[in-house]
Parts: structure tokens; C-alpha cells; sequence
């Protein structure tokens, strides 16, 4: 990968000499996150979104959950220790992260919001998450991801029924 092909969530990593590794694809704004998952040759449980929302108090929070799951609201609340959050609206996401759906990565966004990573991802030596472009990808491990972002993990996805 030539240096200008890297992103600025890659320039971080390397600044702070976390170890990763890129992936890219073919993007398609049609494209899930499993489908994302398949492309790359990974197990869907390894592939995270990143997911915005807005607190009652105002505040916002980023929560980083496995492609396939949905993010509960009311255990998001609770590990923000909100009374409730709500998702933002997608084109409140460009605007105050710096980031484009599709393309939404917790590390490098235009302010340092709390952030949550599902639990599961520990239980994996690496996970997937956004590069910060639509297209890439970066494999890390979910205590770097952490260490770099200032998070915690916590339990806050849907139980599957």
C-alpha cells in the first residue's frame, strides 16, 4: 500500500506504532457489514460497526458492535450511564465525526466521544473495523483498539431470541 493510499484512522495507528493490518474492497453502498465480512474471508462475529448516538444529556457516544447484531439502546444507556440514547441521524454523521457512512471508524474522529466495544471482541486476537473511508478496513487487536480510543467494554448488543 502506497502512503497515499492510507487513511487518516492508518496515519494514527502508525503515529502512536500500533500494529494493524489494511484491507480494502470493492465498495458497493448496498453492501451489509456480513457481506463486508465475506469479502474479506472473516467471521462476521470479528467484523465491527460503528455506531453514534446521542445521549438525554446531550452528550454523545460511540458504541462499536459485531456487524450482525444490533445495538440495544437501553444496554448502551446503561454502560454510558445515560437514562436513554437514541442513534443520530445520518446526516449528522459527516458533520460532527468526520466520517461518511459506510466509512465510520471510532479511531480518529474530529472530537474524542466515550466509546464502548462489545464485550465478544475480546474474546478474538483481532477484530475488523473501519479504516475510515468506505472500501477499507483495518484488523487490530480489540485491546490496541481500546488503548488507542480511550474505551471500555461492555455488554450492548440485542440478545438473539
Amino acid at each position: 500500500m502506497k502512503n497515499n493510499d492510507k487513511t487518516n484512522v492508518m496515519r494514527i495507528l502508525d503515529a502512536k506504532k500500533i500494529s494493524y493490518i489494511s484491507h480494502t474492497y470493492e465498495p458497493d453502498a448496498s453492501m451489509s457489514g456480513e457481506e463486508i465480512a465475506a469479502i474479506l474471508g472473516e467471521d462476521a462475529d470479528k467484523v465491527f460497526k460503528t455506531l453514534m448516538t446521542q445521549g438525554k444529556s446531550g452528550w454523545y457516544y460511540v458504541f462499536v458492535v459485531p456487524v450482525k447484531e444490533e445495538l440495544d439502546l437501553k444496554k448502551a444507556a446503561k454502560a454510558a450511564g445515560e437514562k436513554a440514547v437514541v442513534m443520530i441521524k445520518q446526516k449528522e454523521l459527516l458533520p460532527l465525526t468526520g466520517y461518511v457512512h459506510g466509512g465510520c471508524s471510532p479511531v480518529g474522529m474530529k472530537k474524542a466521544f466515550p466509546t464502548f466495544i462489545h464485550e465478544t471482541a475480546k474474546q478474538y486476537g483481532e477484530m475488523f473495523v473501519s479504516a475510515g473511508k468506505v472500501g477499507f478496513q483495518i484488523e487490530l487487536s480489540p485491546d490496541d483498539l481500546a488503548r488507542t480510543v480511550g474505551c471500555g467494554f461492555a455488554d450492548i448488543v440485542s440478545e438473539n431470541l
